[in-house]
């Protein structure tokens, strides 16, 4: 990474991304997070590390992922080609495995013998239960009891697994709370590793999430120039935590002419308790030991939040997506249940491809700003799951229709 782009908005300086980031957190966790930066570090310039994390991202985890052009919605829609990053065809179906190995192998050169992971729509929990599985770890995975219920079969694959499900019952029961309850449980115990699943948390935290997530935006650059000679006009992933959408942004954050847009949840519309959409609606505060945008209740506490999409209904966003939106280099969007509903049925049904409710946020946006665009132009989308884990949830309301 040259000096030019670690000065830019996207990109941290020792964990600080412009005024963000940073570490908020209990004088008992600033040691371990101090020899977990000064490892990954380490491990960062070790080629040896890199080898071995490439390795099982190509015969473990299935990549580079397949790059999918949409003939058929793109025709329905009208506009821009769009494209698809199909990281819904990863092993355990979908981006959270690309993180996943890369923090269990620097766990595994630490020592550590147990990961503990927090989970909303439970992709990350399989991908942790995954990894320990594989590295021979013990794993606990904090789980809101709302969650469990709506994310059941995720819930029994992690089972299946070896990894401990431990419910989280308190306030909504849902991403947020799995968040406190792994923090407190690293609190009480720094001889285990927190495998966070997002691009937020306390530095080096959304630093390593970010750097083993850009392989996303690496692959889909390359594909895009070797199958239609030129960037996308655009890239667009949905954004809770924003692990997925700054994996794909990355590679292109320096490609000016190429737009970067998340979108958030506005679920049930955006008033208060309603929707999770942070940086739309959000201001800058802490939460979780890093500073961004946080949605807040009257009393300054973080806000009740809801999303039909399990992993997207988080108060905060990750460091990079705050100092993006703040120097203006990406655009945020939303989009409803509904949005969401609507372009979930119409990819299903124009191209025989089921995406995870976080993904639909995604391709939503995608299509309301393609069919804006001439038809020349080119929109990426980051499919960032599959909707296996979605369908009692999609069932239970009546969205699949005959």
């Amino acid at each position: 990474m040259t000096e030019r782009s670690q000065n830019q908005a996207g990109f941290p300086v020792k964990g600080i991304y412009g005024g963000f980031g940073g570490t908020y957190v209990p004088k008992a966790l600033e040691p371990i997070l101090t020899e977990i930066a000064e490892e990954y570090e380490k491990c960062a310039a070790d080629e040896s590390f890199r080898e071995e994390y490439l390795s099982l991202l190509k015969d473990y985890v299935g990549r580079p992922s397949a790059l999918t052009e949409c003939k058929n919605l793109t025709g329905t829609v009208g506009g821009a080609r769009i494209f698809l990053k199909r990281e819904d065809l990863n092993h355990t179906g979908a981006h959270k495995i690309n993180n996943c190995i890369g923090q269990a192998l620097l766990a595994k050169r630490m020592g550590k013998k147990k990961i503990i992971a927090e989970t909303g729509a439970g992709m990350h929990g399989v991908a942790s239960a995954t990894v320990a599985a594989l590295m021979g770890m013990e794993c606990d995975v904090y789980m809101g009891e709302v969650d469990i219920q709506r994310q059941a079969p995720n819930v029994l694959r992690m089972k299946a697994l070896g990894a401990k499900v431990v419910p989280v019952s308190d306030g909504q029961g849902t991403l947020k709370e799995a968040v406190d309850a792994a923090l407190a449980a690293f609190c009480n115990d720094t001889s285990i590793f927190y495998l966070i699943g997002s691009a937020v948390g306390p530095h080096p935290y959304p630093t390593m999430v970010q750097n083993f997530q850009k392989i996303i935006g690496e692959e889909a650059r390359a594909q895009m120039l070797e199958r239609t000679g030129s960037l996308p006009d655009a890239v667009i992933a949905c954004v809770g935590g924003g692990s997925n959408a700054i994996g794909a942004f990355t590679a292109f954050i320096e490609d000016k002419d190429v737009r970067l847009i998340g979108v958030e949840p506005s679920g049930r519309g955006l008033t208060y308790g309603d929707h999770a959409a942070s940086l739309t609606k959000g201001s800058p505060g802490v939460l979780h030991g890093f500073k961004s945008y946080v949605l807040t209740d009257d009393k300054g506490e973080a806000a009740e939040v809801y999303s039909i999409a399990a992993g997207l209904d988080y108060p905060s966003v990750g460091p990079a997506h705050a100092a993006l939106k703040e120097s203006g280099r990406a655009e945020y969007i939303c989009a409803s249940d509904k949005e969401a509903l609507h372009a979930f049925r119409l990819l299903c049904r124009t191209e025989g491809i089921i995406p995870a409710l976080e993904s639909s946020h995604a391709l939503a946006g995608a299509i309301k700003v393609a069919a804006e665009m001439e038809k020349d132009k080119k929109v990426l989308v980051n499919l960032s799951g599959r909707g296996d884990k979605d369908m009692e949830t999609i069932s239970s309301i009546g969205a699949i229709g005959a």
